[in-house]
C-alpha cells in the first residue's frame, strides 16, 4: 500500500515538473521600446525611453466615416502599417501581404489592423473606402485611417517609430517631409510593440502571423 501511494506520489510530481518545464519554455516575444531602436527613426522627445513605451494617443477617421481612437485597440492586439492609396511601388505588395492577415484573423474581435495614410490630402475618406473595398476588407478589424498629416506623422514618430533613417533626416524639409516605409507593426494588448516585419516579404509576415497568435496566448 504504502509503495502504491509512493508511486502515486512520483508520478504525479513529475507530470507537475514536466508542465512547469513546458509552461517555462512557453514562446515569448520581446518588448521594443525606444532606445534600443535606430535612434535616427526616433523623435528625440523619446529617444532616450527604454521601459514602458506605449502608443500614444489618436483620433482618427476610418473609410465608413468613424472615429478611431487608441481604445479601438486597447486590451487586443494589432498590426500597423503607413502607406498611400496612388502608391504604384510598395504599397500594393504591403497590402496583398496584409489581405492574407485580414482574411486569417477577421474573425478574431482581438485583432485589429490599422492602415495609415501618409497623404492624407488626396487620401480622403471615400477614397480610403474605395480602396477598402479594393482589398476585401470586410467586418470592422480592418481600419483605414485618415485625418490631419501632423497628427499621423507624429503617431509615426513617436509611437509606431516606422520612418527610415533617410526620412527622419529630412523632417526639416518641408518638401521632403513624406513616409514610405515597408514595415508592418506588432502591438500587443497593452499597447507595446513587440516586432517589426517587412511588408513586402511573404516569409516575414509568415512570421508575423505565427507572431501574432503568440500573442493572442500571452
Amino acid at each position: 500500500m504504502y509503495k502504491l501511494i509512493g508511486v502515486l506520489v512520483i508520478t504525479v510530481a513529475g507530470i507537475g515538473a514536466a508542465y512547469f518545464i513546458m509552461t517555462d519554455k512557453k514562446e515569448k516575444l520581446p518588448v521594443l521600446n525606444p532606445n534600443e531602436l535606430n535612434p535616427e527613426v526616433v523623435d528625440a522627445s523619446v529617444r532616450d525611453i527604454g521601459h514602458g513605451h506605449t502608443i500614444g494617443e489618436f483620433s482618427l477617421t476610418n473609410q465608413n466615416g468613424e472615429t478611431i481612437t487608441e481604445n479601438e485597440v486597447k486590451g487586443k492586439i494589432h498590426v500597423a502599417e503607413y502607406f498611400f492609396t496612388h502608391c504604384g511601388s510598395i504599397c500594393p505588395i504591403m497590402n496583398k501581404q496584409m489581405q492574407r492577415v485580414h482574411r486569417k484573423f477577421k474573425s478574431n474581435d482581438d485583432v485589429k489592423i490599422l492602415s495609415f495614410t501618409v497623404d492624407p490630402e488626396n487620401d480622403t475618406v471615400q477614397r480610403m473606402k474605395w480602396y477598402a473595398d479594393k482589398h476585401n476588407a470586410s467586418g470592422n478589424n480592418w481600419h483605414f485611417l485618415t485625418g490631419e498629416k501632423e497628427d499621423l506623422y507624429q503617431l509615426a514618430r513617436t509611437s509606431y517609430f516606422t520612418l527610415k533613417p533617410a526620412e527622419a533626416r529630412n523632417l526639416g524639409d518641408a518638401g521632403s517631409d513624406f513616409i514610405h516605409t515597408n514595415n508592418f507593426v506588432l502591438v500587443d494588448r497593452e499597447l507595446q510593440i513587440r516586432g517589426y516585419y517587412d511588408g513586402t516579404n511573404q516569409a516575414e509576415v509568415t512570421k508575423m502571423m505565427h507572431d501574432m497568435e503568440v500573442l493572442l496566448d500571452e
